[in-house]
């Protein structure tokens, strides 16, 4: 009988986009994970007004990099990159610690 080694059990430890199996399980189950219920009560914070916040971890649940959606009117007349940076100040703390961030900004359409 072959002696156990942890390379022969990588895989089989392994879930989805090789995460741990674990963290899998979690995001199956869970409607948001905490990263993402604290980034949306951030940006709900600083966008009171918004009319739709998303916030989705496309790390598979271990908050390294977020996609965030927002519609709001105070990026009314503003550029893009305007909008982004008003975005990224309100994550600021948070930033430090991600690997990567998406987003997409938008004013409300009446």
């Amino acid at each position: 009988m072959a002696a156990w080694s942890r390379a022969a059990a990588a895989p089989l430890l392994r879930g989805i986009r090789g995460l741990p199996l674990l963290h899998c399980v979690q995001r199956m189950f869970a409607s948001q994970t905490e990263g993402e219920l604290r980034v949306t009560q951030i940006l709900k914070e600083r966008f009171p007004g918004a009319t739709a916040i998303q916030v989705t971890d496309i790390s598979g649940g271990c908050g390294a990099m977020y996609e965030i959606r927002i519609e709001s009117e105070e990026f009314k007349e503003k550029r893009t990159v305007q909008q982004h940076q008003m975005v990224n100040q309100a994550l600021k703390e948070e930033i430090k610690g991600m690997h990567g961030l998406r987003i997409f900004t938008s004013v409300p359409k009446h």
